[in-house]
C-alpha cells in the first residue's frame, strides 16, 4: 500500500544543484539513471554555464531530450579554462557521451606511444589504445608531439617504422643515414644497447629528466677518463639538449611529479580527492569513497587511504596532503623504499602548492555532496519501485537476466545484482548457453534461470538439513554476502567510463561462500516479454522457489527508452512512463544486464572466431598458434598472408603452411 507521506523525488533538481556550484572554471558531466554519461562540457564559470540548462530560456529538442534523462551531475574544478578544455577532450574521448557527438571535434589529442616489443617503436598515436605499450600524454597539439619525437629520435635513435616495414627491411633506411635511427631492423645495434636507449627515453618521457641527466653526466665523465672523447662529446650534447628541455618545462609547469590529496567527510561518509600532475601537466581529478567502518576521523581515513592506495600505485616524488596524518614519516620511508627514489609527503604548504590543495579540497567537498545526493536519489527510486509493486518493504536485492547472441551464435546469459546502494559487480555472473537450438531465446532464458536457482535451492536444502529441518530465511543480501550463483564465468569488476580523471566509486566486491549460495532476490527482472517471463515462472514453480517477485521488462512498440511495459506478477501490465523513478531504477538494472551480456557474448564469439579454426588444423599446438597470431597480428593478418610468408614463421614448414592456407581459405590441402 502506498504511503501517503512519501512522495517520489524528481529524477534531478538542476536548480538545487546549481546552488552548490562556484564560478570557477571546470568540467561538468551529465549522467543518466543507468550511469551512462550523457554529456561532458567545459565552462569558464561552472555556476553560470550549468545554470543555463535549467533556466526558462527556450532550448532545442536535442537539449530537452538530454535534460529529460539526467539523473545526476558531476563537476571537476580546474585552474584555467584551458585546462578544462583539455580535460573535456579527454573525458569525451574515454566516455563517448551520447550527446557530445554534434559538439565534439573529430580530432583527439595525440599521445606518444612506446610499444612493448623486442625492438620497441616510438611514434605519435591517436584513437583507441589498442596497441600494447605505454602511452605518454595527452599533448595539447601535434606540434608538441612532433617536437618530443624529434628530440627522442635525435637523442636515442629509436625506430618509428611500422612492424610490416621493420620485418622486411634488408638495408638501413634514410632515418639511419641521417642519424635518427640505430637500424635494429638489419642488426646494426645490439639488443642490450637498444634496450638501454629505450630505458633512457622512458625516463625522459616520465619527467625524470634529473635522474637521466645525472646518469648521462656520470657516463660522460667515465668516457672522458677512458679518453673516448667522441662518445663523451655525444653525451655532452645529449645532456645539453635535456637541460634545455628542463628549462622549458620549468616555465610551462613547475609541478613536474606531484599528487595532491584532500579529504571531505560528512559523518562517517568520506571522499578522498586525488589531483595528479605529471611532467607539468594536470591529469585531472579522481574521487574515492572509502568505507570508513564507522570512523569519523578524517586524519585516520586519509592515512589509511595513502598507505593502501600507494601500496598498489607507483607514487610520485611528492605527495601533498590537506592535513597531517599519523605515521607520515613511516609511510614516507616505506614508499621511498618501494619506488627506489625519495618520496616526500608534505602538508601545510605555501604558494602555488597551497592553491592546489585548496583546489583539491573544493573538488572533494563537491564530490561528496554529489555522492550523498545520488544516495538519496537511489533511495527515492527504490521507494517508488516498492510502491509500484506494492511491496511491504524496500527491495534489498534485485537480479536481472538478459540473453545475447548473434543469429544464435555464442549465446550468453547475464545475471546482474543490485542492492540498496546500487550495482554489486562482484556478484555478477555469466552463463554460457549450450544444448539449445540456435536463436531460441526462450530455451536460453529457461536454462540460465534454472542453473542459477537450482544451485540456490540445493544450498538452502543443505542448510535446512544441517539445522535439523529448519529452513533459514535468507531474504536479500547485506554487505559481505555472496551471490548464490553458479560460477560459469568470472565477474565483471570494471566500471565502464571511469578513467583516472573521472569521479569513480570503486566496485563493491563480496566474498563468495558456500553457505550463502541460497540467497534469493526480492525482485527478479526478466528482459523480455511474456514468453521469457513464462519460462522464468516455469523454472521457479518447478524448483519450488517462493517469495521472489517476478517482473518482465518489455520494450515499447518503437523500442524507445521510457516506453517500457512492465509485466507484473498479478497479470497486469503497466507503462509507468519516462518520468517514473521506479522505471528509471528498472532501466538502470536492465541496461546493466544488457551491457554485461553483450560484453560476454562478444568475447566468446571473438575467441571462437580467432582460435577455433587454427585449433582444428593438425600439427598446430598452442606454441605454433601463438607464433602465428603474434607474427601476423591476428587471424585477419594470417588470412591475408601467402603460403611462402606463412612458412617463414618459426616452427612452420612448407607442408604445414599449405595446410594452414588451405584451411583458412576453404581449399583442399595439397597432398604431401
Amino acid at each position: 500500500m502506498q504511503d501517503p507521506m512519501t512522495t517520489p523525488a524528481p529524477p534531478f533538481d538542476g536548480k538545487a544543484f546549481v546552488r552548490t556550484l562556484s564560478t570557477a572554471p571546470g568540467v561538468y558531466r551529465m549522467i543518466a539513471a543507468d550511469e551512462t554519461v550523457l554529456y561532458v562540457g567545459k565552462a569558464g564559470a561552472l555556476k553560470n554555464r550549468v545554470s543555463s540548462y535549467f533556466n526558462a530560456t527556450p532550448k532545442s529538442a536535442r537539449i530537452m531530450a538530454m535534460l529529460s534523462q539526467v539523473a545526476r551531475m558531476e563537476v571537476t574544478v580546474t585552474r584555467t579554462e584551458a585546462e578544462a578544455l583539455i580535460l573535456e577532450n579527454e573525458l569525451i574521448k574515454s566516455l563517448k557521451p551520447r550527446y557530445n557527438v554534434l559538439l565534439r571535434d573529430d580530432k583527439s589529442y595525440p599521445y606518444v606511444l612506446l610499444t612493448s616489443e623486442t625492438w620497441p617503436r616510438i611514434a605519435m598515436h591517436r584513437g583507441p589504445r589498442a596497441v600494447p605499450g605505454r602511452y605518454f600524454g595527452p599533448y595539447p597539439s601535434v606540434m608538441a608531439v612532433r617536437d618530443t619525437l624529434n628530440l627522442i629520435h635525435k637523442l636515442f635513435r629509436l625506430r618509428n617504422c611500422e612492424d610490416s616495414v621493420f620485418r622486411n627491411r634488408s638495408r638501413p633506411c634514410l632515418q639511419h643515414q641521417i642519424g635518427r635511427c640505430s637500424a635494429p631492423c638489419v642488426g646494426l645495434v645490439q639488443a642490450r644497447d637498444y634496450a638501454e636507449s629505450v630505458r633512457r627515453a622512458t625516463l625522459l618521457l616520465e619527467g625524470r629528466s634529473d635522474e637521466l641527466t645525472g646518469e648521462l653526466t656520470k657516463a660522460m665523465e667515465d668516457a672522458a677518463e677512458r679518453l673516448d672523447f667522441e662518445n663523451a662529446a655525444r653525451l655532452r650534447d645529449l645532456v645539453a639538449s635535456i637541460r634545455t628541455l628542463q628549462a622549458r618545462q620549468y616555465v610551462d609547469g613547475r609541478a613536474a611529479d606531484l599528487d595532491v590529496l584532500a579529504i571531505a567527510m560528512h559523518g562517517v561518509q568520506a571522499c578522498v580527492l586525488l589531483l595528479a600532475f605529471r611532467d607539468g601537466r594536470n591529469l585531472g581529478t579522481r574521487a574515492f569513497f572509502p568505507k570508513t567502518n564507522g570512523s569519523d576521523n578524517p586524519e585516520e581515513v586519509l592515512a589509511a587511504f595513502v598507505s593502501q592506495y600507494y601500496g598498489e600505485q607507483n607514487p610520485p616524488r611528492e605527495i601533498i596532503l590537506d592535513r597531517d596524518i599519523a605515521d607520515r614519516e613511516l609511510i614516507e620511508q616505506a614508499l621511498s623504499a618501494s619506488s627506489d627514489r625519495r618520496v616526500q609527503i608534505r602538508h601545510n604548504v605555501r604558494g602555488e602548492r597551497a592553491g592546489y590543495v585548496d583546489l583539491a579540497r573544493r573538488n572533494a567537498e563537491m564530490s561528496l555532496a554529489a555522492e550523498r545526493t545520488s544516495h538519496a536519489a537511489q533511495h527515492a527510486r527504490a521507494q517508488a519501485l516498492r510502491e509500484l509493486l506494492d511491496m511491504p518493504e524496500l527491495p534489498k536485492r534485485i537480479e536481472c537476466f538478459d540473453i545475447s547472441h548473434t543469429m544464435g551464435e555464442a549465446t550468453v546469459a547475464s545475471c546482474v545484482v543490485f542492492d540498496a546502494e546500487g550495482p554489486v559487480r562482484g556478484q555478477y555472473r555469466r552463463f554460457n548457453i549450450t544444448g539449445i537450438e540456435p536463436g531460441d531465446d526462450y530455451a536460453a532464458m529457461h536454462q540460465a534461470i534454472y542453473r542459477r536457482f537450482r544451485r540456490a535451492m540445493e544450498e538452502r536444502e543443505g542448510l535446512a538439513a544441517a539445522d535439523g529441518g529448519t529452513q533459514p530465511e535468507v531474504r536479500g543480501v547485506s554487505a559481505g554476502d555472496g551471490p548464490g550463483l553458479a560460477p560459469d564465468q568470472g565477474t565483471d569488476a570494471t566500471t565502464p567510463g571511469a578513467p583516472a580523471s573521472v569521479s569513480a566509486k570503486p566496485s563493491r566486491k563480496h566474498p563468495r561462500a558456500s553457505s550463502e549460495l541460497g540467497v534469493l532476490p526480492d525482485i527478479l527482472l526478466i528482459d523480455g516479454g511474456a514468453g521469457q517471463v513464462a519460462q522464468a515462472r516455469a523454472v521457479l514453480d518447478e524448483l519450488g522457489v517462493e517469495g521472489v517477485l517476478l517482473v518482465g521488462v518489455a520494450k515499447g512498440p518503437e523500442r524507445r527508452p521510457g516506453d517500457e511495459e512492465l509485466l507484473l506478477p498479478d497479470g497486469r501490465s503497466v507503462r509507468p512512463g519516462a518520468e517514473s523513478p521506479a522505471l528509471q531504477l528498472i532501466q538502470q538494472v536492465r541496461d546493466e544486464a544488457h551491457r554485461f551480456a553483450i560484453t560476454g557474448h562478444r568475447g566468446r564469439r571473438q575467441k571462437a572466431r580467432n582460435v577455433s579454426r587454427l585449433e582444428d588444423i593438425p600439427g598446430i599446438g598452442p606454441r605454433r598458434r601463438a607464433n602465428l597470431l603474434k607474427h601476423f597480428g591476428g587471424l585477419g593478418g594470417l588470412k591475408a598472408a601467402g603460403v611462402e610468408e606463412i612458412s617463414r614463421v618459426e616452427g612452420i614448414n612448407d607442408a604445414l603452411a599449405e595446410r594452414i592456407y588451405a584451411t583458412l581459405h576453404g581449399l583442399d590441402a595439397r597432398s604431401e
